[in-house]
């Protein structure tokens, strides 16, 4: 009979240490246990809760240093783009200065503008990377690497700790209630067991306390990371929106500096007024010269219409017009000595025919400006 007792007590011990070894097994390396072995609703509850806000702290952790990393390579080739464009604004900037060519400076002056364009844009993308760096992966570096985050963890892990060792020490309890019932009125075996569950009790409390701290600074963690790393994601779109609306203003400004090249070149010679042309009449001379289908021989050639002006003109007298490549103008009188009379941007006046040319369509936008 008791070899039999003792082969049984060899089977339970037996079993306490592979339950101890799938524990270990399951429960070790970061945070995480069974919840089957110590335990009341509450206690697993927080377990619960303490497994959860790991998972999204870590998860938060890794998140931060994917933006700084990336931070970190956007800067690195923003530095080497910065020094390509230093470069070619450099190398255009010398082309426009020397203007070698003996057919015209229109190509010089067009380098010139995109060399200033560019020194604009490398300066803009130069203060983009430094906004990066101050306002993003430097704040987001600190709390990854920061005490608060690593201490939450600590204590979360001594927690995972303490309670696989409450686990064990349930196991132990378990071994001496059956050696009790085995051997009722052993003194020693009765004292061995209540000295296991007082052991038992105290880690159990222990733990308590121990899981509502570290609850309480993950929670905090995790409260700081969410706010945190949304503020740092605003900070990083507005600092690139505020850079691509300003290297598109740039940009703007020098397509129509160099398309005002291209048009000089490209444009036929401007008409020249001619000088035995009779000047245009003053309003004051003429009396109705709206209604007037004549005057002193000129005779209207057409109805209104609207033109678009092709080349400059600067008004000589007080009843001509000031004309601007690109505006629109509603031609009123067309003269056969070769003046025109019309209305530009709320102002009447008399303009060399050949300086505009019809136009039978126009946007509303261009017709609004005319008046």
């Amino acid at each position: 009979m008791e070899a039999i007792r003792k082969q049984a007590s060899k089977l339970r011990e037996q079993v306490a240490r592979q339950q101890q070894a799938v524990l270990k097994q399951f429960g070790g390396g970061g945070y995480g246990g069974s919840d089957n072995m110590v335990t009341d609703e509450v206690e697993l509850q927080q377990h619960q809760k303490l497994e959860k806000l790991y998972i999204s702290t870590r998860a938060g952790k890794h998140y931060q240093r994917d933006i700084v990393r990336g931070v970190e390579g956007y800067i690195v080739t923003g530095s080497k783009q910065v020094e390509i464009g230093a470069k070619l604004s450099e190398d255009s900037r010398k082309y426009g200065s020397e203007n070698n060519c003996t057919s015209g400076n229109t190509l010089s002056r067009a380098a010139l503008s995109y060399s200033h364009a560019h020194a604009q844009m490398e300066k803009e993308r130069g203060n983009l990377l430094k906004a990066l760096t101050t306002q993003v992966a430097e704040p987001l570096r600190a709390m990854v690497m920061g005490a608060p985050l690593e201490d939450a963890r600590h204590l979360a892990q001594r927690y995972d700790r303490m309670r696989q060792e409450a686990e064990a020490q349930a196991i132990e309890v378990s071994k001496r209630q059956a050696r009790v019932r085995e051997t009722p009125g052993n003194a020693e075996s009765a004292m061995k067991l209540e000295a296991a569950e007082t052991k038992l009790q105290d880690l159990k409390s222990n733990m308590t306390i121990l899981g509502k701290e570290a609850a309480a600074a993950l929670t905090a963690v995790e409260a700081q990371q969410q706010r945190l790393t949304l503020q740092r994601l605003i900070a990083m779109v507005e600092a690139e929106r505020a850079y691509h609306q300003r290297v598109l203003q740039i940009l703007d400004q020098l397509e129509g500096e160099m398309i005002s090249e291209r048009q000089r070149i490209e444009a036929p010679p401007t008409p020249s007024v001619d000088n035995s042309m009779a000047p245009p009449p003053s309003y004051e001379e003429v009396n109705g010269v709206y209604a007037s289908q004549t005057h002193n021989g000129m005779t209207d050639s057409m109805g209104y219409f609207l033109g678009e002006v092709l080349f400059p003109y600067h008004a000589e007298s007080e009843v001509e017009l000031n004309l601007s490549i690109g505006d629109f103008i509603v031609v009123r009188k067309v003269t056969n000595n070769g003046w025109a009379e019309g209305e530009c941007k709320g102002k009447a006046g008399w303009f060399p025919f050949d300086y505009i040319e019809r136009r039978d369509r126009v946007l509303a936008s261009k017709v609004a400006e005319v008046f």
